[in-house]
């Protein structure tokens, strides 16, 4: 079989899983899994929006364990790998035994773009237990194209076979996105997978998912009708309808995947660009910040748009939720609520 030129794989199970407090279900799962198994995806994501043992009063409790969600994937995908995501610190290498033994091909490890490091002993095991493993660099603007690469380089040390340029905060115009994706190509040489992870905070998903695969990504994330954190993903449809008329190859059935979204995911939910994710974008913020800034905005009587851009001033990432809780206090005890 052929590999297709550009091999995409949708997240809509897994990081379309913030965008509804990730409350999927056994049943969405098998329904869209086996949609996009039929249509032509090279992999499938699933699982709680911050990878394995994301469940949590932190960063939020699923409705169904990652043990049903993945049952559920595993028992239709036929063709499509079934992709996890772990961050070190949230998930546990006996969490990745888990997800193999439940039928995972492709494991995501997943770190801030500075801490390659810590993604070591993740990615050996993943190779021990038999199956492919990817590097996310994520928040890749906190890091410039040179010290990503060697990022990079660190994940591919210990095994990686693919590296993805992870826009956490959806704050990468395609310029960046060019710059990073070349000096990965450079430092890595042309054996390693490079890959795209866009979302669409600055309506700028697919424009840099483009500027990637220009540069020499093969691997894109999106997700059907964009479902994601923030303003959503690259819309794995539009995905599809653009790449066809370029002419690039990716094996996957556009009416199939259009009728997928309109029919299944987005009565589920819609995701859009407002005041809010704009401003992750332009304050480089994750997306997954997006629901505790608003919410302690609402608490304290702050703009949230403030928390927003005072999260990205202090560079917060994943994980610290309970910092625009700090942040709204602080809005409002200085005298300025709106």
């Amino acid at each position: 079989m052929t590999m297709p030129a550009v091999r995409v794989v949708d997240a809509t199970l897994r990081d379309g899983s913030h965008a509804i407090r990730h409350q999927f279900t056994p049943g969405q799962v098998r329904t869209i899994a086996a949609g996009l198994d039929a249509a032509g995806l090279y992999a499938v994501g699933v699982g709680h929006g911050d990878g394995l043992g994301g469940s949590s009063l932190q960063l939020g409790l699923s409705a169904h364990s990652d043990e049903e969600l993945l049952a559920a994937a595993s028992a239709v995908l036929t063709h499509a790998l079934l992709a996890v995501t772990l961050v070190p610190g949230v998930g546990t290498k006996d969490l990745l035994r888990r997800a193999v033994e439940q039928g995972a091909g492709l494991a995501r490890i997943a770190t801030h773009s500075t801490e390659a490091d810590v993604a070591i002993q993740h990615i050996a095991l993943a190779r021990e237990l038999g199956i492919a493993v990817h590097g996310d660099l994520m928040m890749p603007h906190c890091n410039d194209p040179g010290g990503l690469a060697e990022q990079a380089a660190i994940m591919v040390g210990a095994g990686a076979q693919g590296i993805y340029v992870m826009d956490s905060a959806g704050a990468l115009l395609p310029e960046d996105v060019r710059a990073r994706i070349a000096a990965l190509r450079a430092r890595l040489g042309p054996d390693v997978l490079l890959g795209i992870h866009a979302h669409d905070n600055l309506s700028l998903a697919v424009a840099n998912s483009l500027a990637a695969i220009d540069e020499g990504a093969t691997l894109v994330d999106s997700c059907l009708g964009g479902l994601g954190a923030g303003a959503g993903n690259t819309r794995t449809e539009v995905l599809a309808a653009v790449l066809e008329r370029r002419g690039v190859g990716t094996g996957l059935d556009l009416f199939a995947l259009q009728d997928l979204a309109d029919d299944v995911v987005r009565p589920i939910a819609v995701p859009s660009i407002d005041r809010l994710t704009a401003t992750l974008g332009y304050a480089a913020v994750p997306s997954s910040l997006l629901l505790p800034a608003r919410r302690a905005a609402e608490r304290y009587g702050v703009e949230a748009r403030d928390v927003l851009v005072e999260l990205g001033r202090r560079r917060a990432v994943t994980g610290q939720e309970d910092l625009a809780g700090t942040i709204a206090a602080e809005i409002a005890a200085a005298g300025s609520p709106r």
